[in-house]
C-alpha cells in the first residue's frame, strides 16, 4: 500500500509515445520547503499545485529529466535571435497571481494548440487555475509575465529552489508564436537563474521521440536524470 499522500496511476496510453504504456506516482504534499522541492526536483519530481509526479512506466524509460548546467551554457544564434526579436517585449518576475487575462490568455493558447497540433481540449477556470498553480503556500514559486505595449502576451511559470530554477509551465498568445516566444521564456529564466547564482535550469521531462519535446534538445550541454532514485539514494544526472 501508498504511504499517506501517494499514489500510483492505472496504467493508461501514453500521450507522448503512442505504442507505450503510461504511468505515473503523485505525491500530495502541503508542506515542503524550497531545500526538499531542490532534493525531488534532483530525483526527477516535477510539481503543479500540491502534487508531486514522475514516470514509473512499467516497461519503458524513454521519459528522462533534463536539466542545464548554468556555468556552461551559451545561447546558439537562433536562441540569440529570438531575444533580439522580442526586444519590446517586458518581463516582470513576482509570486503567481492569476487575473481574466491569464484566464483568458491560458485558454486561447490550449485552443490554438488543439486545433493545430491535436492536444487534447483543456479549458481552465479560477477555480482549475488556482488548484493547478497557484494551490499551497509556495514561496518558492513564481511567475514571469510577459508583456507587450501593456498587454499580457505570456506568462511562465517557475520554481526557484537553493540550486535550481524548475520550469513549471508556459503559455502564450498564439499570435506571438511566429517570433519564438517559448525560446525566448526559456532564455529569460535562464538568465534569471544566472543572476540569481543557481546551477541548474530544469526543462522538465524529454523523451528522444517525441517531436513535441523536440524543442529541449537544442539548449546545450544538458544532463538526463540516470533513473528515478528513491528519496535516500542519491542521484546520477549524466551528459546528455
Amino acid at each position: 500500500m501508498a504511504p499517506p499522500g501517494q499514489r500510483t496511476t492505472s496504467p493508461s496510453r501514453c500521450g507522448y509515445l503512442p505504442t507505450e504504456t503510461a504511468r505515473l506516482e503523485y505525491r500530495v504534499l502541503v508542506d515542503v520547503t524550497a531545500t526538499q522541492h531542490d532534493a525531488l526536483l534532483a530525483r526527477g519530481w516535477r510539481r503543479f499545485g500540491c502534487e508531486w509526479f514522475r514516470p514509473v512506466c512499467p516497461a519503458c524509460t524513454a521519459c528522462r529529466s533534463l536539466r542545464l548546467p548554468l556555468d556552461l551554457f551559451t545561447p546558439s544564434r537562433s536562441q540569440r535571435r529570438a531575444l533580439r526579436g522580442n526586444a519590446t517585449i517586458e518581463v516582470v518576475v513576482q509570486a503567481p497571481t492569476i487575473t481574466g487575462a491569464h484566464l483568458h490568455l491560458y485558454n486561447a493558447y490550449h485552443a490554438a494548440m488543439h486545433r493545430q497540433k491535436g492536444w487534447p481540449w483543456h479549458s481552465t477556470d479560477p477555480v482549475t487555475y488556482f488548484q493547478s498553480y497557484l494551490g499551497g503556500d509556495w514561496a518558492f514559486a513564481r511567475e514571469f509575465l510577459y508583456d507587450e505595449a501593456g498587454r499580457l502576451v505570456g506568462v511562465g511559470l517557475a520554481d526557484i529552489t537553493p540550486t535550481a530554477l524548475s520550469s513549471v509551465s508556459f503559455f502564450h498568445d498564439p499570435a506571438w508564436r511566429p517570433r519564438a516566444p517559448g525560446v525566448f521564456s526559456v532564455l529569460q529564466q535562464l538568465a534569471y537563474a544566472q543572476q540569481h547564482g543557481l546551477r541548474y535550469h530544469s526543462l522538465g521531462y524529454w523523451i528522444a521521440g517525441c517531436p513535441s519535446m523536440a524543442s529541449k534538445a537544442p539548449y546545450r550541454p544538458h544532463e538526463l536524470l540516470a533513473w528515478y532514485p528513491p528519496d535516500a539514494v542519491e542521484p546520477h544526472w549524466v551528459a546528455g
